[in-house]
């Protein structure tokens, strides 16, 4: 295979390339903006798009973020490929961010109280959860009882909270990234239009200039 990696990543390089990109997440940053810029679509749909993967950041869909993120931004009839860029926004750096406003103010709005102790007693929601998932799909197959008490802690203390808390913060950061994104995206491209109306140029006239020493 030509275009096949000679040595393949083992887990844990997958793992912490994931966390911390191979040349840094500037690097990974710069690589996703140029990408967006060269999207063949209008500003305006690019932009929605960008705005539909920020917004998406915002939500608990973990591991679901790019198919809700292409949701939306064809309901905003954006561009799919910038929304599932703008994900990019939750990334290992921001998520801890994220999730502490997320919580905050969903649980302000549900007037409910939110646990500070986010290191711990998140993680342990989280596992929580994931354990009464397992043991309970085990259970159709068993005799056991299902419980889904961890379950039903995380949906009230985390899930709904980050759910309705993160809507007021993924707008305002989604509006935020499509009026910086339109100005942008609109210069760059009539930049790169200015580039190859001016390498076409040049080719016609080199072209023009064969002719007539030929002739």
């Amino acid at each position: 295979m030509v275009f096949k990696r000679r040595n393949k990543p083992s887990l844990m390089q997958s793992v912490l390339g994931f966390i911390y990109p191979r040349g840094g997440w500037g690097r990974a940053f710069h690589y996703i903006r140029h990408r967006v810029h060269r999207l063949p679509d209008s500003p305006e749909r690019i932009a929605r798009g960008i705005f539909a993967g920020v917004f998406t950041a915002f939500t608990p869909f973990y591991s679901l973020h790019f198919l809700v993120a292409a949701v939306i931004a064809r309901l905003m009839n954006g561009n799919i490929l910038a929304a599932l860029a703008g994900t990019f926004f939750g990334n290992p750096l921001t998520y801890l961010p994220i999730g502490v406003v997320c919580l905050k103010v969903g649980h302000f709005m549900l007037g409910t109280e939110f646990e500070g102790e986010l290191d711990e007693s998140l993680i342990d929601k989280f596992f929580g959860a994931a354990d009464d998932l397992f043991e309970n799909f085990l259970a159709l197959f068993t005799d056991a009882e299902a419980n889904w008490s961890n379950l039903s802690r995380f949906y009230d203390e985390v899930f709904m909270p980050y759910l309705v808390g993160g809507i007021i913060p993924g707008i305002v950061a989604g509006l935020i990234a499509y009026y910086l994104s339109v100005p942008v995206i609109t210069a760059y491209q009539k930049r790169r239009r200015g580039r190859i109306k001016q390498k076409l140029s040049e080719l016609r006239e080199k072209a023009a200039g064969k002719v007539d020493e030929g002739a």
